[in-house]
């Protein structure tokens, strides 16, 4: 994949939530959140405090989705990432 990010912003892939409980009950999409936690994958020049592989917090409906080949992505502004999971 060859994606340059512009501005301030990042492309993050999403951490999907497991879809069932410890006890093996299924949880349907409807009832599930949207994850807010995902790795990243391309930084724009502007970004000096991100790089790739960090897995980053960010506001739950922030970001504008976008599809490559057959994976999700979302493009994350700097403002939206509440900070880095460590």
């Amino acid at each position: 994949m060859n994606f340059q990010p512009l501005g301030e912003r990042v492309l993050v892939k999403k951490i999907e939530e497991a879809s069932t409980t410890a006890s093996g009950i299924i949880i349907p999409d409807s009832a599930t959140e949207k994850p807010s936690s995902g790795e990243v994958v391309a930084v724009s020049k502007e970004v000096e405090t991100l790089k790739e592989g960090d897995v980053v917090l960010f506001a739950k409906y922030a970001g504008n989705e976008v599809s490559m080949g057959t994976d999700k992505f979302l493009v994350l502004e700097m403002e939206d990432i509440f900070g880095i999971i460590g």
